[in-house]
């Protein structure tokens, strides 16, 4: 089969990037991203590319190039899934907050409803590929709904594909359009075929992995704990070497030397973020309880476990350099998004530090060049308002429009992302413009220790003995 019109319902962080890659890619298959969100489509028809709702660097000149050629944005939900002779399912699947399952399940309403938005309105032989990040076995729930749609209707068929992404916030466009691999989970041969036919407009062919169903499905799960649990492991390693007066980034290059090991994902940091590693880990604890494997539940928990105690250990830790409190205190937050080159705060290391330490009584200014403060005040559920009498203990937040605007004053400056014109900073100016004694607490490690304690500031960098 040849695939001349697809449909991706979800205008998100992976159906908007992916699409985007595909149009640019395959100029004569046309693409069409659909979304009940009439706002969300709208930023991606904004004429100003800099107004797109997800911020990926090259993202604008890709969605330049194919936005009005083959690539399109609408909230025509139905008519663009009967016309498409390929639908994706790129909804958001965010951990259940209530009932069976709450704190670890993947909530499915929203894959739910896509599969039956499509079992009702496609017609012809469709091919529905899960792209969300979903539990193994989903497929199964959304062919069953598919099927019963093809018996009330013999005109129709369907062929349900696995199509995990493997994308790395702030690279997203780098990763889809030099993948280390593309991998397609189906029963189907020919659907599996027709697929892989569009990725092969620009992916080797050595690169494309098939899979049954159930293998792709528990690929994606097991990819995003891996990662995380190295995250989590190394983070338990810093820790250690602040106490014991080693380096954590000498341990790093030392054991990322090991091929066994590698060098990747060996940074100490805040903790992992974003909307992929939590969700699919406590998914992984919720399917291994299900499965009757409470040991291995255990063991993947605990990475998720000590992901949160890194973030609350840095905010006591902040806590404690400032004599025991920081009530009334100003703090400037350099970075609020989980990652650099991202605008997304899912999971955001950033939300717990600073949660914290408003529990404390501080005053944050936060700066970030991209996060939107609307987002911010939605993640600490707390408005954005003027700092608070110093002795009331009431802690407050507020927006910073630059670096400089954000340490006046401050007795401590916490870069809590990696920005890079945060690798550049004038830290003698800064110094001046802050209450003595004062500290610099970098959680990324992108500072220059030297530069740092040369302009007089007290410095604490994570997985660092010296501090």
């Amino acid at each position: 089969m040849t695939v001349q019109r697809i449909c991706c319902i979800g205008a998100g962080y992976v159906g908007g990037p992916t699409m985007a890659v595909i149009a640019d890619r395959c100029p004569e298959i046309q693409v069409t991203v659909v979304d009940i969100n009439q706002s969300r489509i709208d930023a991606w028809n904004d004429a100003d590319l800099s107004k797109l709702p997800v911020y990926e660097p090259g993202l604008d000149a890709v969605v330049g190039r194919a936005r009005g050629r083959n690539l399109s944005f609408s909230t025509a939900v139905e008519a663009t899934v009967a016309a498409a002779d390929m639908v994706f399912i790129s909804v958001n699947t965010p951990t259940k907050t209530k009932g069976l399952g709450a704190g670890q399940a993947s909530d499915l309403r929203w894959v739910e409803a896509c599969a039956r938005t499509v079992a009702q309105a496609a017609t012809g032989h469709t091919i529905v590929v899960e792209k969300s990040t979903l539990p193994v076995r989903t497929a199964a729930a959304i062919k069953t709904i598919l099927e019963a749609a093809q018996a009330d209707d013999q005109g129709r068929s369907f062929s349900v594909l696995s199509n995990p992404e493997f994308l790395a916030e702030g690279t997203a466009i780098r990763d889809l359009e030099s993948p280390d691999r593309v991998l397609i989970g189906g029963e189907d041969s020919e659907s599996i075929e027709s697929l892989a036919a569009v990725y092969s407009h620009w992916v080797p062919q050595q690169q494309i992995l098939r899979t049954n169903l159930w293998s792709s499905e528990l690929s994606k799960l097991t990819a995003n704990a891996f990662l995380a649990q190295r995250i989590s492991s190394i983070n338990s390693i810093a820790a250690f070497c602040e106490a014991s007066g080693a380096d954590v980034r000498e341990v790093a290059r030392a054991i990322g030397t090991d091929s066994r090991i590698g060098p990747k994902f060996l940074n100490a940091g805040p903790g992992f973020g974003g909307s992929c590693f939590q969700k699919d880990i406590l998914n992984l604890v919720y399917l291994c309880r299900h499965f009757g494997l409470p040991e291995v539940a255990d063991y993947w928990e605990s990475v998720v476990a000590l992901n949160t105690w890194q973030q609350h250990r840095i905010a006591r830790l902040v806590v404690q350099k400032l004599f025991g409190t920081v009530t009334g205190k100003r703090l400037a937050i350099l970075g609020f998004a989980f990652k650099a080159d991202t605008n997304d705060t899912r999971e955001a290391p950033a939300i717990r530090i600073c949660g914290d330490l408003l529990e404390e009584g501080a005053q944050l200014a936060i700066h970030d060049p991209k996060v939107d403060p609307v987002q911010i005040a939605r993640d600490l559920k707390q408005e954005a308002a003027a700092a608070a009498d110093a002795l009331s203990g009431t802690g407050s937040w507020a927006l910073a429009g630059s670096v400089e605007e954000a340490v006046s004053g401050a007795d401590a400056v916490l870069i809590l992302t990696e920005w890079r014109q945060y690798r550049q900073l004038n830290w003698a100016d800064l110094a001046a413009r802050m209450r003595r004694p004062a500290w610099v607490f970098d959680s990324r490690a992108v500072s220059d220790p030297h530069q740092v304690r040369a302009a007089g500031l007290s410095f604490w960098r994570v997985g660092d003995g010296e501090g």
